[in-house]
């Protein structure tokens, strides 16, 4: 109903900016009439969408309130934990999670009234939404002048509208670090930070709330096995999806690289969890079969499994981007360096790589990052031993993997074991950003060394 209004309301705009240019053909409008249709969608659609997501903050409260007002007082508890819990039971009776004939019958009735509830409050949040949408209509045909700036208006609602966008994704940055800081040194209260980042036993155990010199929290078994794991990965990812996307860009034929690149674009698009299943199922089985042959006690499940398919994972991403970086250097730097006597392969190491450093790097770190933060197929692949080594054919775990377990099951998340996840979480974006920090500084290098 809301879009069919806002098209409606597009038109009148229309409608009214060339009826009063037809009033008057001696003026000329501010605007084209396009910007006065925009501007009648936004007098009709911020109101109603601000009446909407007024109702999704507040509309769950008032019907709670108004349920609990209908509910027999000798039914109704006391204690609000208790009342949340009775809220609860009858919502799940509404949305059809509980089987109505096992509840009391105060709660079928609460129940049949909070339905009655819900069905008249989106009836009456459609029509307050249809009511303001036409009242900010009407107010849009009644100011629409020669003179009216609709596009500036509507120019400053989208600079606006971009404001917010990267506001949003900012302030999410900093809320998910400052929630992460915040739980990562309630966590410190329990453990000495020296346990954590130098301790090297990973064996979170429940002690109790409030326990002070627990054990068991090291971070170096985890941080070795997620280097271990990323180091593999990369080893496997970099040379392939870089050698990939020189061919496909420099060597390839048109007809091949029109098939061949969105077939390899393809493993991008995989799950995780299938490329779990391949690990478990089919490259751990081989390379326990390979090493067998040289006379090696390989394990299905090892660091090696899961670096090399998580590896394979990350090809794409890595070719992909490097190829679209690799194509957007300049030809005339390429004509230069043949025109000069160099061959097609000293000109790729030594012209168009140099240039295409910068997006190269971009696309190794997107590959490291996607590495780091990979958990479905260590979880199935890497044994999920959490064991300071450096051999990759042993079984390992890393900290997603860890941060997963830490927070299953029924956990007290006022305890070391729940907390300790956020301090995982935060050591792996500090990681993350070290990342970053290091692809800039050679980056800024390179470019100052070029130009």
């Amino acid at each position: 109903m809301l879009l069919v209004l806002l098209a409606l309301a597009y038109q009148v705009g229309l409608v009214r900016s060339r009826r009063v240019l037809a009033a008057d053909p001696d003026q000329r409008l501010h605007s084209r009439p396009g910007y006065h249709g925009l501007l009648s969608v936004l007098y009709a659609a911020l109101p109603a969408v601000l009446v909407y997501f007024l109702w999704l903050i507040w509309g769950d409260a008032v019907l709670r309130s108004l349920l609990l007002a209908s509910l027999p007082p000798a039914h109704l508890p006391v204690d609000a934990a208790a009342q949340s819990a009775l809220l609860q039971r009858i919502e799940n009776l509404v949305a059809g999670y509980a089987p109505l004939d096992q509840a009391q019958a105060f709660e079928q009735t609460a129940a049949a009234y909070l339905q009655r509830l819900q069905a008249t409050g989106a009836l009456f949040v459609a029509a307050l939404m249809a009511s303001v949408a036409a009242l900010g209509l009407f107010m849009s045909w009644r100011r629409t002048t020669a003179h009216t700036r609709a596009r500036n208006q509507v120019e400053r609602f989208v600079q606006f509208a971009l404001l917010a966008c990267s506001a949003v994704a900012v302030f999410t940055t900093v809320g998910i670090v400052l929630s992460m800081l915040s739980e990562s040194l309630n966590f410190f209260r329990f453990v000495s930070p020296l346990d954590f980042f130098l301790g090297t036993v990973w064996n979170p155990r429940f002690v109790g709330v409030g326990v002070e010199g627990q054990t068991g929290f090291g971070l170096l078994p985890l941080l070795a096995g997620t280097l271990l794991v990323t180091v593999i990965a990369m080893l496997v990812a970099v040379p392939l999806g870089l050698m990939t996307a020189i061919y496909m860009a420099e060597y390839a034929p048109p007809a091949v690289r029109s098939v061949a690149k969105p077939v390899i674009e393809v493993l991008a698009g995989i799950p995780t969890i299938v490329y779990g299943f391949f690990a478990l199922f089919m490259v751990g089985p081989f390379l326990s079969e390979l090493g067998a042959t040289f006379g090696l006690t390989v394990p299905a499940t090892s660091a090696l499994t899961a670096g090399v398919v998580i590896g394979i994972m990350i090809i794409p991403f890595v070719s992909s981007l490097s190829d679209d970086i690799i194509t957007q250097v300049p030809q005339s730097m390429r004509d230069g360096s043949l025109a000069l006597g160099g061959t097609r392969s000293e000109t790729v190491v030594k012209v168009v790589l140099p240039a295409a450093l910068p997006g190269i790097v971009g696309a190794v770190l997107l590959g490291v990052s996607k590495a780091l933060g990979e958990t479905m197929i260590v979880v199935l692949a890497a044994g999920n031993a959490p064991v300071l080594t450096a051999n990759p054919l042993d079984s390992i775990a890393t900290i997603t993997v860890s941060i997963v377990n830490q927070l299953l099951g029924d956990q007290d998340f006022a305890s070391p074991q729940s907390l300790v996840a956020f301090a995982l979480g935060m050591t792996l974006f500090v990681m993350t950003l070290i990342l970053n920090v290091i692809a800039l500084v050679v980056v800024r290098r390179y470019r100052e060394q070029y130009e």
